[in-house]
């Protein structure tokens, strides 16, 4: 992207501690994690704590109502300021809000609401709070809403899929994605299939399943303390909510989007891809700019293929493995996808949480002049960002911390879900020796592509 700073801040040359030193100490925390887990965690634990226990009602019914329809109802306001500044205002991405804000505020800071305080995206959503608007008025005129269609089953995720896709490959692969106007459009075009899909199937129906950010946090959510059920906020253990499988169609390569982008985003920021984009865009840029720019395009979006591909064809094999180890008669892939959730949240604070608390400062200046016009709507158009918050160190360590941690909660998530399918112990061991080795190498991976970019 051209408007924000690089997603790591120094790197593991800066430290003086070894970058060995760093890959062998998460292999080791991963390896006795692993040992621990063996042989403390002998039953189910994580299901049976799902509920949780229910907050007060009063509170429930405050936080679930009227706070949450006036959530909705500043979220379609921010949303209609956003496009519009896309759309009409300064076409300098430095001096308009919407690419800090949809690739800073909304992309990074929503999973991290998400994980702290449960499923947040279901109030802050403008698609849910515009049709929710629609429902209710039709509704009061005596009017009855339902779907155009009954959704078809088999489908599953698959339209999520392809709706993070699209967000990651104009992220990524666009050759100007902080064009305002090429955000505009976006931000249209995605309105209207998220729209025309929940009035075709159902709000519910094309929230978990089609709407991409929706589903994306929705599985951060399953991170959170804090959840709702039946009208009522629940406080739980963290990591319960991804207990049990995941059987809807879609749903590896879902993650797999997560995890692939995720690490293409950083893998694409060292020298070696570097290197590679510049010896194919080098002989067209001059005689043909904007064929440079298509092969350009092209590459990287192969490369976010490629990335999404590698994901699952490692998890797959990994659970292939496990499966021909204890002779197991089905697929274990949906038994144990849900613990690369963790992974995948810990693979966004690890790449971006210094981008989010470094560039994330500019939202507040810019939220006062929102279309570059000279505006100081709330008396913050001269707050100066404080670039140097973070030292390289901090950044590493925390993005060393954050992966290990991940992996680890990966491994358990894992781990408790095959003491649920196993009724032998050993079973249940022998089938996470696959996935140990699929965690270590997913840290390793992760370190390498954090320390070269």
């Amino acid at each position: 992207m051209t408007t924000v700073v690089a997603h790591g801040i120094g790197g593991i040359r800066d430290l003086p501690v070894p970058g060995w030193l760093f890959y062998w100490s998460a292999g080791v925390v991963l390896v006795a994690s692993f040992v621990l887990l063996g042989a403390l965690w002998k039953r189910p634990q994580l299901e049976r704590r799902a509920d949780g226990h229910a907050l007060s009602e009063a509170l429930s019914r405050v936080l679930l109502g009227p706070l949450r329809v006036l959530v909705q109802v500043v979220s379609v306001a921010l949303f209609a300021l956003v496009w519009a500044a896309a759309a009409f205002g300064d076409t300098d991405a430095f001096r308009n809000l919407a690419p800090t804000w949809v690739y800073v505020v909304f992309w990074l800071g929503v999973p991290f609401l998400c994980v702290l305080f449960g499923d947040v995206w279901r109030a802050l959503s403008p698609w849910r709070a515009i049709a929710d608007g629609v429902v209710w008025a039709r509704e009061r005129t005596g009017g009855v809403a339902r779907p155009l269609a009954a959704y078809p089953e088999r489908i599953g995720r698959w339209p999520a899929v392809v709706a993070l896709f699209a967000f990651v490959a104009l992220e990524l692969a666009y050759v100007d994605p902080a064009s305002p106007r090429a955000l505009a459009f976006a931000i249209a075009l995605y309105t209207y299939v998220t729209l025309f899909g929940m009035a075709a199937f159902g709000r519910e129906t094309w929230t978990t399943h089609g709407e991409g950010f929706a589903v994306l946090f929705g599985y951060f959510a399953r991170l959170a303390p804090l959840h709702a059920r039946d009208g009522m906020l629940r406080l739980r253990w963290p990591l319960t909510g991804l207990a049990g499988p995941e059987h809807v169609p879609g749903s590896i390569a879902f993650l797999a989007v997560m995890l692939g982008s995720v690490a293409f985003d950083g893998y694409s920021r060292t020298s070696t891809w570097q290197d590679l984009v510049a010896r194919i865009e080098g002989p067209l840029v001059v005689g043909d700019p904007a064929l440079a720019d298509l092969a350009v395009t092209a590459l990287s979006l192969g490369g976010l293929l490629v990335a999404a591909a590698l994901v699952a064809v490692t998890y797959e094999t990994a659970c292939i493995v496990a499966s021909r180890i204890v002779n197991a008669p089905r697929s274990l892939a949906p038994e144990f996808v849900l613990s690369l959730v963790p992974i995948a949240f810990v693979y966004v604070v690890a790449h971006y949480f210094s981008l989010l608390v470094v560039q994330g400062q500019f939202a507040v200046p810019l939220l006062s002049d929102p279309l570059g016009r000279g505006w100081d709507l709330f008396g913050t158009a001269d707050v100066v960002p404080d670039l140097t918050v973070l030292s390289p160190n901090t950044v590493w360590y925390v993005q060393t911390g954050a992966l290990v941690v991940g992996h680890v909660a990966g491994l358990t998530v894992a781990h408790d879900r095959a003491v649920t399918v196993f009724t032998d112990r050993r079973d249940a061991l022998r089938s996470q020796y696959a996935m140990l080795a699929l965690m270590v190498a997913y840290t390793v991976c992760g370190l390498w592509i954090l320390s070269r970019g």
